[in-house]
């Protein structure tokens, strides 16, 4: 049985922002399995990033496996536009 997998409120206006700002983003919300909601491109940079919806929401039991097992680069929780800014901010600084 397969069903559509739910993505944050949120998630539409984070991934228009990363763009607005340059960076690439590949949407991987429906990959499920644990990874991350969306890959950002910016500056040879691929970060994989996972939106939650506020501070307070938990990951779920699969991505925190997928994150325990990953042995890639840190995955970045994005709460919100501010966040994505933020994102883009420390990449340039780089």
């Amino acid at each position: 049985m397969s069903y559509a997998r739910k993505v944050d409120l949120n998630h539409t206006d984070v991934v228009k922002t990363l763009r607005s700002l340059g960076a690439s983003v590949f949407d991987a919300s429906k990959v499920g399995k644990g990874f991350p909601d969306i890959v950002v491109g910016y500056k040879n940079n691929t970060i994989l990033v996972e939106i939650k919806s506020g501070e307070n929401k938990k990951f779920t039991p699969t991505q925190l496996k997928f994150m325990s097992e990953w042995k890639g680069s840190s995955i970045i929780r994005i709460n919100d536009i501010d966040g994505a800014i933020r994102l883009i901010k420390m990449l340039d600084m780089q």
